[in-house]
């Protein structure tokens, strides 16, 4: 299969913070959209194996904004050998006093894997500094130090991707109060989500901050809005495959031995078989 190339003609992975269609997107296009990415992203993973590249991939966004699921599309016909989630705790006490980035470094990919995270460093300048669990000095000092340390990164030789889920007001309320009516959700909604959600001026504030010092040629943002969830997944893989300079490989011929069987009596399993009232 060929390498697709799409189109972008600014940073946004969709184009522009408003949604292009007003239509929710059907299931049955989506579902036929997203098997076509995934055979791109099974000959990425084969590039990338095979030429030792290092990808990361960071998300960061509003709560709500579908990071999980977009990681989740990315990640569910790949290998977990290869495409390696991370999605760090609250710091020890030990970390506490170790440099701000140290915890982050030792997760960035090695030779031939691609490492995806779910929330990064950018915390300290996003909910940390929002729910003050940060001075604000201590957020300064990160938002002048990290255009450096990515810079470093990249120069590592690590193809860095940065991606910003951005959702509305509307939609964000929709979400939450989702989570809260439906038994399969209540367990996403925390304290933290109830706090942050009368905040949205101040995390807006803090989005624009960190924008403004870490948007950086060698590691820009992309902004990608996901109003529409299915789209926003759709969009995103499409773009971060874009950034990939991966060269589908030739597929070998593979044909299935013969198998040998007959010889072996095997002992009655209906003792063992699982109720089935479905």
């Amino acid at each position: 299969m060929g390498k697709k190339h799409h189109k972008h003609h600014n940073r946004d992975a969709t184009s522009g913070l408003e949604p292009t269609n007003p239509k929710p997107m059907k299931k049955k296009e989506y579902n036929a959209e997203l098997k076509k990415l995934h055979a791109e992203l099974v000959a990425m993973q084969e590039w990338v194996k095979s030429t030792g590249a290092k990808v990361c991939v960071v998300f960061e966004g509003r709560d709500t904004a579908g990071k999980g699921g977009v990681i989740k599309a990315i990640t569910e016909r790949v290998s977990p050998r290869v495409f390696r989630v991370v999605a760090l705790p609250a710091p020890t006490d030990r970390e506490k006093t170790q440099m701000y980035m140290q915890r982050y470094v030792e997760h960035l990919p090695s030779g031939g894997e691609v490492v995806i995270f779910d929330r990064s460093w950018y915390n300290r300048a996003g909910v940390e500094k929002v729910m003050g669990f940060c001075a604000p000095q201590q957020t300064q000092q990160f938002l002048e130090d990290v255009p450096a340390f990515e810079r470093a990164v990249v120069a590592s030789g690590v193809i860095l991707l940065k991606y910003w889920l951005e959702v509305g007001e509307e939609q964000q309320t929709l979400r939450l109060q989702g989570r809260i009516d439906d038994p399969r959700k209540y367990w996403k909604l925390s304290p933290m989500d109830l706090k942050s959600y009368t905040r949205w001026d101040d995390y807006s504030q803090a989005r624009d901050d960190m924008f403004r010092y870490s948007d950086t040629g060698w590691a820009p943002w992309y902004v990608a809005n996901t109003d529409d969830k299915k789209r926003g997944r759709l969009n995103v893989i499409s773009h971060l495959l874009d950034q990939v300079p991966y060269t589908p490989l030739p597929r070998p011929a593979i044909e299935l031995p013969k198998r040998k069987t007959g010889r072996y009596r095997s002992p009655d399993l209906e003792l063992r078989r699982i109720p089935t009232p479905f």
